[in-house]
């Protein structure tokens, strides 16, 4: 791939992963998230699909660019191949083709009834949920003019897939009544992050597994009078400020800035990933209805040095910008970047206006962003 085609799709790509993110708290932007997934990796339609154990057809939760719904009495026709979708490996693509030939498929009244008269010849899945009564997939059609899924569309949704896990996982939790939230804990306990429901005061609400871990050390956060409270108390001042803001709406947030740093007793540095939690979302989570923020805490080791080259190659980034996007990622403002380089902030600023000249975003949480495009912040 071409310099400049490169340039293209780590543009699109991190447009897509902030509207993926923004469908987990915000369940009517799936659709445009599900059009954006749909048109990166190469489809002409694509949804969310979800079909429980035992039964031989799928609901669709979210859907763009094809006919609905899919036809229960044909569907049994395409059986087993149609449930080998639902059978794979986490976040990895297969293929109807990969499934059953293409000759048997389109003798397929199914084939001829549904899929021919719009165009479709192919279906591309990973699945992005799965527990012991039900799975759930994101699946996207392919047109016949564009002949089956290719090697470049594969790679293009092992790209989004995490985004779109991570997004759904997110969204079931806040949508969860009282009742079921405890049987969704497991499942929060699988993210290696450390994830924290808080108000707009900092009150704890919930804590997953490795968040409980990490309070437990007493090293960065801990809880003190069930209000998550950071270590170093600059670091705590702005966390108050972030979740103050959350609880403004999404906007406020935005305008400053979802990445907190964060620092151990030992100098191991940390780095927080705040997401807003809309009103709308937070009437219907039960439970977590007074939650105002989600707040993800990791180690600051996001991108690793091949990811850090492709990011200068694709954007054409000089060694010292590089470092500067990098550390506005795991450090956070200019003038802490500025004391870690031992720099002026007037010089990190003009490193940061060439980032935004070269890369096209706008403020550094589309930086954030950007680099999110090639190692996600809530990587588990």
């Amino acid at each position: 791939m071409s310099a400049p085609d490169n340039f293209g799709v780590q543009r699109e790509l991190s447009d897509l992963i902030g509207v993926v993110y923004d469908a987990a708290v915000d369940p009517p932007r799936w659709n445009e998230a599900i059009a954006k997934a749909t048109q990166f990796v190469g489809g002409t339609g694509g949804g969310l699909f979800c079909k429980d154990v035992g039964v031989q057809h799928a609901s669709i939760s979210h859907g763009h660019g094809f006919q609905r719904p899919l036809p229960v009495a044909l569907f049994g026709e395409i059986y087993p191949a149609a449930a080998a979708h639902f059978q794979g490996d986490i976040e990895e693509p297969i293929a109807t083709a990969d499934l059953m030939p293409l000759k048997q498929l389109t003798r397929t009244e199914f084939y001829r009834q549904w899929a021919k008269p719009q165009g479709l010849i192919d279906f591309l899945s990973v699945v992005v949920d799965r527990t012991t009564i039900s799975a759930a997939i994101f699946g996207v059609f392919r047109h016949q003019t564009n002949g089956v899924f290719d090697d470049q569309a594969r790679r293009k949704m092992r790209l989004i897939a995490p985004h779109i896990r991570r997004a759904v996982l997110i969204g079931k939790m806040f949508e969860f009544k009282a009742a079921e939230v405890a049987t969704f804990v497991d499942t929060l306990d699988g993210l290696s992050a450390g994830m924290y429901l808080v108000d707009v005061n900092g009150r704890l609400i919930h804590a997953n597994a490795a968040g409980n871990a990490i309070l437990s050390a007493c090293d960065i956060l801990s809880s003190v009078g069930g209000r998550l409270v950071a270590r170093d108390a600059r670091v705590d001042r702005a966390l108050r400020e972030v979740f103050a803001s959350a609880g403004q709406g999404d906007a406020a947030l935005g305008t400053r800035g979802i990445a907190v740093p964060l620092a151990g007793n030992d100098g191991e540095r940390y780095v927080g990933h705040a997401l807003p939690l809309s009103s709308g979302a937070r009437r219907r989570a039960g439970v977590v209805n007074t939650a105002a923020a989600a707040l993800f805490v990791r180690k600051a080791t996001l991108v690793v040095p091949s990811a850090s080259q492709a990011i200068g190659d694709a954007f054409k980034l000089t060694p010292t910008e590089l470092r500067v996007l990098l550390a506005i990622v795991e450090v956070g403002n200019i003038p802490e970047i500025a004391d870690a380089f031992g720099v002026a902030d007037t010089t990190i600023r003009t490193h940061v206006s060439h980032l935004f000249e070269k890369t096209g975003a706008v403020r550094q949480a589309d930086l954030i962003k950007l680099v999110a495009g090639y190692a996600t912040p809530l990587a588990d």
